[in-house]
């Protein structure tokens, strides 16, 4: 089996991006199950209906969210859609679910959301303690995580928590893709971040000037989306399919 993890898609050119070169990959790779992580995906902050509308009708299996999960209020009316996940470890009782399960061929498919605590600015449960509540009450034989996460060492931490446990981890959030994609000692695919969709000529997706400003001057600048050509940042993790453990990770970048 091989999945295909995409980057944070930063606005909306990103999704025209997706259309353009996700098939092709999905095809050249033979991807068998694709995850993309959505929470910058309109105006940089959210996801309105029509962007969700437009993911749900590509050749994507889940979707997942991070620390922007409420930044459009379009969220509350698809939030519990069974394509969307959003983080897991966020207090008990607001909407939607931390994860889902896809049934694929013979496979049973967990894939679970989770955010970091170290300098996220939002208030969450623990991530290490959550996944062992939703390990020992799924069923599933590939269990796939997307951990939104700022730091490195949170990243790095959980991958050595759960090595052997589930089957890929991959970090988002931080826009930049990482070069320490590996199979850990127990069989899991990891790395650190998986990138970015969004535009090329950009601080993180966004306006190089407005973000500029903000360092120089250290005033209040409002955030703006940057324009212009897009790239697409992505990881492979090629599964055993008798063991489901990981035996191959290596990056897509288009």
């Amino acid at each position: 089996m091989k999945i295909l993890a995409i980057g944070d898609l930063v606005g909306e050119n990103s999704i025209e991006k997706l259309k353009k070169d996700l098939r092709n990959i999905q095809e050249a790779e033979d991807i068998d199950f694709t995850v993309v992580n959505a929470e910058n995906v309109s105006g940089g902050m959210g996801i309105t209906t029509k962007s969700f509308n437009q993911l749900k009708n590509m050749n994507i299996d889940v979707i997942t969210m991070g620390n922007h999960t409420w930044g459009k209020k379009d969220i509350f009316s698809f939030i519990d859609d069974d394509k969307l996940i959003r983080p897991a470890n966020y207090s008990k009782g607001i909407p939607g679910h931390g994860y889902t399960i896809v049934e694929k061929g013979e496979k049973k498919i967990a894939v679970i959301n989770l955010i970091g605590r170290t300098d996220m600015g939002v208030l969450s449960d623990n991530p290490f303690t959550c996944m062992d509540n939703i390990l020992k009450n799924i069923d599933a034989d590939v269990i796939i995580v997307d951990f939104h996460a700022e730091a490195t060492a949170e990243k790095l931490a959980m991958s050595y928590y759960l090595d052997g446990k589930i089957s890929v981890i991959f970090g988002t959030h931080t826009h930049i893709q990482t070069a320490d994609e590996k199979v850990l000692p127990k069989g899991t695919g990891y790395i650190t971040d998986i990138g970015m969709t969004g535009p090329i000529n950009s601080v993180i997706g966004m306006d190089i000037d407005a973000s500029l400003k903000r360092f120089v001057t250290s005033l209040p600048e409002r955030y703006k989306l940057a324009g212009g050509e897009c790239m697409l940042n992505g990881v492979v993790f090629e599964l055993d399919d008798v063991t489901n453990k990981a035996k191959k990770v290596y990056r897509i970048r288009t």
